[in-house]
């Protein structure tokens, strides 16, 4: 019987060590992740990727989470995208990517994994 194709999944985070903690657990739990540490990192391993999923947290230092994610929206639209913060700041981010037409899923850190994976199931089936 054919397995089913392990959907590609991109963690990024400023904080290296939640972004490969999410990427492993992805890893265990039969998806292909990847991890990057920074927006425009984000930004070039989406373009080598293709990702069918990205995790990303909003605020990191270089370009935010809601940036980075309207910018992989252009050139892979169909790509599903969940941001996550622990900062209340993170609403006006949002908020201005709604006023230029993009809507994003968002979870509030700290982000337990049986939570992410649950997300990121219901995701996967719409």
């Amino acid at each position: 019987m054919p397995r089913e194709p392990r959907l590609r999944v991109l963690v990024v985070d400023d904080e290296r060590l939640i972004a490969d903690t999410l990427a492993v657990i992805l890893w265990q739990h039969g998806y292909y992740a990847e991890a990057a540490y920074s927006g425009e990192a984000g930004l070039r391993q989406a373009q080598a990727l293709n990702p069918d999923l990205v995790i990303s947290d909003v605020l990191m230092p270089d370009m935010s989470g809601t940036e980075m994610a309207i910018q992989i929206r252009q050139f892979l639209p169909a790509c599903r995208i969940l941001l996550f913060s622990g900062q209340a700041a993170t609403a006006d981010l949002l908020e201005e990517a709604a006023a230029k037409g993009y809507t994003f899923e968002i979870m509030t850190k700290p982000v337990h994994p049986q939570n992410l994976l649950a997300r990121l199931e219901n995701l996967r089936k719409r």
